[in-house]
């Protein structure tokens, strides 16, 4: 399965609801990406499927937003992009990971 699809079927998963589907396609999906330079941690394969299926996750990478801020992007996402709602668990793992390696933080740190 290419790239591409391996992420569209771990977000369409992750939307359903489908934990056991979405493990599987990740474990997949680690194998052919290496996950496109993500951070191990919870929320890595949420990140991944759910980010990945739209864009790249170099955009992703790029932002250092505060954990607020991440929040406003993704319901911003879900309004105005079509991006399927998450659950607020499924929400809140994907927002913790973001904030916690894409937060502020990193972005100071990027710079010389």
């Amino acid at each position: 399965m290419r790239p591409l699809l391996h992420r569209a079927a771990l977000a369409l998963a992750l939307a359903c609801g489908a934990p056991a589907a979405a493990a599987e396609t990740a474990g997949q999906a680690a194998s052919a990406e290496e996950w496109d330079g993500l951070p191990g941690g919870a929320g890595r394969d949420e990140v991944y499927g759910i980010c990945g299926a739209c864009h790249s996750l170099m955009i992703v990478k790029q932002q250092g937003l505060s954990r607020d801020a991440w929040e406003e992007t993704l319901d911003w996402m879900v309004e105005e992009q079509g991006m399927p709602e998450l659950d607020r668990d499924t929400l809140d793992l994907v927002i913790d990971y973001l904030a916690e390696h894409y937060g502020v933080d990193s972005r100071d740190s990027a710079r010389p």
